[in-house]
């Protein structure tokens, strides 16, 4: 048998083995490479639960206060980048014990009491993810403010909307903005729910089936922040549906960024022409001078693909795993970590882009005159009339294809000639086939009428 009891290499379980672990299956298997980023919340999670043991005179007071003063050590250096991460110490949490345990001695062994890795990692994980989603809360937040910005100032700016990627009615831009500001809420209420099932702690779960030692879970969630336990120690260490959760919401939100994403590609080329982009947001080509490419929307459209890819790897990671923990769960930090990450940073670089959007007035409404985009209002202000809709319907596509044949606007055809297919049009028809008319007549709670834009952007401000 081999004595490991004074060997600094030997694994936290090596008194089972009877050899080392290979150097390849030591480097396949490490996680510290990435999960080292949960180290201050590995380092807090360690001494509310110290502390605890503490409390219930599980450890002594003295090897608290060796605990707490070692646990002050390594934090400094880590942040100092002084610490000396190992991968023969595996992953996050082996490395500041063995740090500890150099540093204060025995007192440092006896923090493991209690605990597992496993609930350890799976409270680690909700306590980093858990500041995250109030960072993308932040980063929502100031993403929707830039979009009510420009919107604000083009509450009034006559743009096609559009079905099909055709010309279908007037709205404004600002109008259009708030569309985008409407789905960054919902992401934002997306996360504030997926957070409180995040917030619930697994520390106590031990390895899968609690411990025999008298501790205080509810002590510990206190501590921690957490608004409560996780209710079965099973469920806590083997679980990840909080993850998969989260990443389901940042899907959503990479999916919205990714559809404006498209419009502003689409509206910044020059066969459409509404806006430009500031230059710090594009490149240019290595061999044709004139160009200027929207690189960040459309490395942001890429990206979203790349989330999408991480939720659908945790699905599959999770589904044909046994109860409990298992070493799959060992991948769930790099597609979770990389998430919040892609999602983060995207988020950060847009709120910046949409403040330095130029917009072009003028192409947006030369747009609106090449697709007949108050043919509706001519179609509803004939049912005022009486005309019943059908009717009125077919009158007004008649009408558009003689002005498609002429290369005019419904407008230009003149009065005379839109009696011709309706003798109810009347000396008001022209004012109701304006842009501007178009707009007006839409004054309604979420419509696109000037007032009601500006009306909704003064609730969203209140919101925010």
């Amino acid at each position: 048998m081999t004595d490991h009891s004074n060997d600094s290499s030997a694994k936290a379980w090596s008194g089972r083995f009877s050899e080392p672990v290979a150097e390849l299956v030591k480097r396949y298997t490490a996680s510290v490479a990435f999960d080292r980023r949960l180290a201050p919340h590995d380092i807090r999670g360690s001494l509310a639960h110290a502390r605890m043991l503490a409390r219930q005179e599980i450890i002594g007071a003295d090897d608290l206060a060796a605990i707490e003063r070692g646990m002050a050590a390594i934090k400094h250096e880590i942040e100092t980048e002084q610490f000396q991460w190992s991968v023969d110490d595996e992953d996050v949490h082996l490395n500041i014990e063995k740090r500890l345990t150099a540093l204060i001695g025995d007192a440092g062994k006896r923090l493991h009491t209690g605990r597992s890795r496993n609930d350890q990692v799976a409270t680690d994980i909700r306590l980093w993810l858990r500041e995250e989603i109030d960072g993308l809360d932040d980063l929502l937040r100031a993403y929707q403010g830039a979009l009510l910005e420009l919107a604000e100032s083009h509450a009034a700016t006559p743009m096609p909307g559009f079905t099909h990627l055709q010309v279908a009615q007037p709205v404004t831009f600002g109008h259009h903005l708030l569309a985008y500001f409407e789905m960054a809420a919902r992401d934002r209420a997306r996360l504030a729910d997926c957070r409180k099932r995040v917030n619930r702690l697994p520390l106590g779960a031990a390895a899968l089936a609690g411990t025999t030692f008298p501790i205080d879970r509810e002590f510990v969630a206190r501590e921690l922040g957490f608004d409560g336990i996780c209710a079965n120690s099973l469920d806590a260490v083997s679980d990840r549906d909080f993850a998969i959760e989260f990443c389901a919401a940042a899907a959503l939100v990479m999916t919205h960024v990714s559809r404006f994403s498209e419009e502003l590609i689409l509206w910044m080329s020059p066969r459409v022409g509404f806006i430009d982009l500031a230059d710090r947001f594009c490149t240019g080509s290595s061999i044709m001078p004139q160009k200027k490419n929207p690189d960040v929307p459309e490395l942001a459209r890429g990206k979203s693909g790349r989330v999408f890819g991480h939720l659908v790897g945790l699905l599959a990671l999770m589904k044909g795993q046994p109860l409990a923990y298992n070493k799959d769960n060992q991948e769930d930090k790099e597609p979770l970590f990389d998430t919040v990450d892609t999602v983060r940073d995207t988020l950060a670089i847009f709120a910046d882009l949409v403040a330095g959007i130029r917009v072009r007035p003028e192409a947006m409404r030369a747009a609106l005159r090449q697709g007949y985009a108050t043919a509706t209002d001519l179609a509803d202000y004939l049912v005022k009339k009486g005309l019943p809709f059908r009717d009125a319907h077919e009158a007004v596509a008649l009408a558009v294809r003689a002005a498609e044949e002429r290369g005019c606007d419904l407008a230009e055809l003149g009065l005379e000639t839109l009696r011709g297919f309706s003798p109810l049009v009347g000396e008001d028809a022209l004012e109701v086939l304006s842009v501007e008319g178009s707009l007006a007549s839409r004054s309604h709670a979420g419509g696109t009428a000037p007032e009601q834009v500006r009306a909704a952007i003064a609730a969203a401000r209140r919101a925010l």
